[in-house]
């Protein structure tokens, strides 16, 4: 299997340098191959440049700049027009599937920060050795930078990636390793109902409540961000001192937010993993459930709108957001696979309007959010512990109909 990990690096001032001029020439790169793609597009008789035609320019590209490009990886560069291909690959999948395509664009400096690296040893090279007790990393054109490593890594090393985010650098790697050893049995199974009055219900009527990362920072964030809008919109070579720090500001924030939210979905996650042989969860498709209303066009005037609820499902969307069920679920199922747990998403329709006693499905079963009450048996509950319920009943169905 393979398991990634993410260490921060120490760089020196001349490695950040060098660092930060291999994000800005592998940005260049990307560009430059984006803007080919259209030219060829538009004035060549709609003529299609694949990533091969790009890659055997590669060589002579490396020539002509050698001081910005010859300097570096040439299997990371390599990687930077697989990264556009892949781009370039999913606008035309969703134009086939009738979606918005999202045509691929260009990336400014600040936006581009990731460079990988496919293969350890071309152009990187993972130094850990136990006899040494400082971890370092090395990069063709930067040289060994030192890494904190709090965690071993086990397995060997696939691929190597330079990630910035803020003012701090990361090192990730992708490790290929023998499946551990499974988790002993305890025979519990349990559903899960993912909400925002409460970040988790399950089946046995226990609660996680929901931490609000994201609420309890909005006051510090908009007057970090209203701080910024004060300042005009130049180019980044004439920014201020002053501009910057209120960059890094916002930034550190959204970074602070970011990592409570992975925090209390790890812990949360492994919690469930520990406890239970079999998880059973809503099949949630978060991205229709964050789609904006569609307009309503008032027939009597036109040009004018009906009120659609726009207001209320933004806040629904930041409260969904805020929630981070996403990642919760890519966590839970990661960590499920590991210990050798079972994890199954069932259709999540009508789970909560459904009794658990008696069966009865109706709308007026849940008269409040939280209240569950059948119009048909009397039964009385919390909604999201009945939608729990029938989460994992669902789950176990599915168990057994899967072939062992």
């Amino acid at each position: 299997m393979i398991r990634a990990y993410k260490f921060l690096m120490r760089p020196t001032v001349r490695q950040e340098q060098a660092l930060t001029e291999m994000l800005r020439d592998h940005c260049s790169l990307y560009n430059g191959a984006l803007q080919e793609r259209r030219d060829a597009y538009r004035h060549a008789s709609k003529t299609s440049i694949k990533y091969g035609d790009q890659s055997a320019q590669l060589k002579d590209i490396r020539a002509f700049d050698p001081e910005r490009q010859g300097r570096w990886s040439f299997s990371s560069q390599q990687a930077t027009l697989r990264r556009l291909d892949k781009a370039f690959a999913a606008f035309f999948r969703r134009i086939k599937a009738g979606e918005a395509p999202g045509y691929p664009r260009f990336r400014g400096v600040n936006w581009f920060d990731t460079v990988d690296f496919p293969k350890d040893g071309d152009g990187c090279r993972w130094d850990s050795t136990p006899h040494d007790p400082v971890t370092r990393v090395r990069f063709q054109g930067v040289g060994y930078v030192k890494v904190h490593q709090h965690r071993p890594v086990v397995g060997r090393v696939k691929t190597v990636s330079v990630k910035r985010e803020g003012r701090k650098w990361f090192v990730v790697l992708t490790a290929e390793q023998e499946r551990p050893e499974p988790l002993p049995a305890n025979g519990s199974v349990v559903g899960i109902d993912l909400g925002i009055a409460n970040f988790l219900a399950d089946s046995n009527g226990e609660f996680v409540p929901n931490p609000r990362h994201g609420r309890s920072n909005a006051e510090r964030l908009e007057a970090a961000q209203q701080d910024l809008a004060k300042f005009p919109r130049v180019h980044r070579d004439k920014r201020t001192a002053t501009h910057r720090r209120a960059v890094e500001k916002v930034a550190k924030l959204h970074g602070k937010v970011r990592r409570q939210r992975l925090d209390h979905a790890h812990k949360t996650a492994l919690d469930l993993v520990r406890e239970h042989d079999f998880i059973a969860h809503e099949d949630l498709k978060i991205r229709n459930m964050n789609r904006a209303p569609a307009p309503k066009p008032d027939p009597d005037q036109p040009g004018s709108f009906l009120p659609n609820g726009a207001a209320s499902k933004a806040g629904l969307n930041r409260s969904i957001a805020d929630a981070g069920w996403g990642v919760f679920l890519a966590i839970l199922n990661a960590k499920a696979e590991s210990a050798g747990r079972k994890v199954v998403a069932v259709d999540p329709r009508n789970t909560s309007r459904r009794c658990p006693q008696c069966g009865h499905t109706a709308k007026e079963n849940r008269p409040t959010q939280e209240k569950f009450h059948c119009v048909s048996c009397g039964h009385n509950a919390h909604a999201d512990t009945v939608g729990a319920l029938n989460v994992l009943r669902a789950g176990l169905v599915r168990r057994e109909a899967q072939p062992a």
